[in-house]
């Protein structure tokens, strides 16, 4: 039995739900329902009633579960105390939006915390980082994760979300999304990451496909152009320090905005390691700061 499964056990209890712990712990629902039946197996025990629609922990599995955290939390405060240093060289690959919002945070905080610790930023978009992450290329990257789940070689720790919106000239008065995607030239945003293909995706679905007059590859460019009144544009929400050199209407696109979910990502093996929860703090950190500001 692997200490996860019950860190897995403590996620759905506090979590309400399967998913809710899926979610949390960067597992399937499958892949938790697998754990907690082989910890009832285990235990010979019934977890969870399942008798009715939602699934509700059984009062042994909440014994359980009050009697592990203390312990739970005693091993983890003695393997950090065993491998106090966190040192070396780690390469993170980081896409452009992170670049200016989340790095400079996480590398101050590095900087001060583990000064033993040299970090390399390697740039790239996340189809690129995703593959030198593979490839032993990049230690960890923040990136983009795929809409498929990604995959099941990474641990996947996820950090934020960002949402598509509408940004339209300073000047524009009409307030309707449709009625600027009409009436305006749109600036599209490169299919081949992520988030273009949500914004192509969304685009498609309301009857505004193939409309683009031009196809940029970099978020800032595009707010750059949008300000310049040359169009309008969807993509994920933009750096608000790129919009004051270059301000933009922002406008939300309303109830069932797509998304899209920005972690950190290593190969399962490092996910554990000192190194990967440095960075873990670190980028946690720099969201805690921006947050605050």
């Amino acid at each position: 039995m692997k200490l996860e499964s019950f860190a897995t056990l403590d996620a759905v209890l506090r979590g309400g739900s399967l998913a809710a712990a899926a979610s949390e712990m960067n597992l399937s629902p499958s892949a938790v329902s697998m754990q907690m039946k082989q910890m009832e197996g285990y235990f010979g025990q019934a977890l969870f009633d399942r008798s009715t629609l939602q699934v509700r922990p059984t009062p042994f599995a909440i014994e359980l579960n009050e009697s592990l955290q203390g312990m739970l939390g005693t091993v983890e405060s003695m393997r950090q105390r065993r491998s106090p240093v966190v040192q070396g060289r780690v390469r993170v690959g980081v896409i452009e939006t992170m670049q200016a919002s989340l790095l400079p945070g996480a590398m101050r905080h590095l900087h001060q915390r583990y000064p033993r610790l040299e970090v390399v930023p390697v740039r790239g978009r996340s189809v690129e980082l995703l593959e030198s992450l593979k490839a032993g290329k990049v230690d960890a990257a923040v990136m983009a994760q795929p809409e498929s789940g990604g995959s099941s070689r990474l641990h996947w720790h996820g950090l934020l979300r960002k949402e598509l919106v509408l940004v339209a000239p300073p000047d524009v008065e009409a307030s309707s999304v449709d009625t600027l995607l009409r009436t305006r030239d749109l600036i599209g945003f490169d299919k081949t990451t992520i988030g273009g293909r949500l914004a192509a995706r969304y685009l498609s679905e309301r009857g505004f496909a193939g409309r683009a007059t031009m196809e940029l590859q970099s978020t800032h460019a595009v707010v750059a152009m949008v300000s310049a009144g040359l169009g309008v544009s969807i993509i994920l929400m933009p750096d608000p320090r790129v919009c004051i050199g270059y301000p933009v209407r922002i406008l939300q696109l309303g109830e069932g905005t797509p998304s899209m979910r920005i972690a950190l990502t290593c190969r399962k093996a490092d996910a554990e390691g000192k190194v990967f929860k440095a960075l873990q703090e670190a980028f946690g950190s720099a969201l805690k700061g921006i947050a605050e500001r």
